[in-house]
């Protein structure tokens, strides 16, 4: 048996890890804590100064070292005091998935906790609803959302390489075409009925950290 905790951005990643993963992982003794970022008091959510997530992500480790800590963080708009994002070595210009290894070793490298597992998503988490942007057709009235969002796919090689710009990050995309879209709402409904077998096999990133989050003692 196995603790997990996750720390997450926000109210759709914590509804993600719990319709989700929770029940999947429990028959596999590993048991999941979403634990969304506190921002300042009395408010939660958003990667908005790494000075405010490390501190939460350093006693989260040390407080239940039998347990494990890891992080379900955009790659998108993180914040530039996040280790590495600064540094002259980023991989700028590289795919998404190498911009995502080098920000989790340099993460790893400043939590520095041996329960520690960094984790981040390519590019942002409605990159997995790219996965079957046929699950859309259901909460929206306009029949051509499907075609846009698999065109994007199509063009990008991968729900992942579907890229971080401000106007064509996965969820900038989603808004386009959807402005309805309600990121808590359906985020998690759609990327339930994707499933979680899909969403490994088309984004390979979030593959890597769950079979890596499988590999837990």
């Amino acid at each position: 048996m196995s603790r997990i905790y996750v720390v997450v951005e926000g109210q759709t990643e914590e509804a993600f890890v719990s319709n989700l993963l929770v029940p999947h992982y429990a028959r596999l003794g590993r048991f999941f804590t979403p634990i969304i970022v506190s921002t300042s008091p009395g408010y939660k959510g958003g990667v908005v100064s790494y000075a405010k997530v490390k501190p939460q992500i350093v006693r989260l480790c040390r407080q239940d070292a039998d347990a494990w800590v890891t992080t379900l963080f955009d790659l998108y708009a993180l914040p530039t005091d996040f280790p590495g994002k600064a540094a002259p070595a980023y991989p700028s210009r590289a795919r998404g998935s190498a911009k995502a290894q080098y920000l989790e070793a340099q993460l790893q490298q400043d939590i520095a906790e041996p329960n520690f597992l960094p984790n981040l998503m390519v590019h942002e988490y409605e990159a997995l609803l790219f996965t079957q942007p046929a699950q859309f057709s259901q909460w929206t009235s306009n029949a051509g959302v499907p075609a846009t969002l698999a065109r994007a796919v199509a063009q990008a090689g991968s729900p992942e390489d579907v890229n971080d710009g401000p106007h064509t990050a996965p969820s900038k995309r989603i808004l386009a075409v959807m402005p309805e879209y309600e990121k808590p709402f359906h985020g998690p409904l759609i990327a339930c009925d994707i499933g979680l077998t899909a969403l490994r096999q088309a984004c390979p990133h979030f593959h890597a950290w769950l079979l890596a989050v499988e590999a837990i003692p």
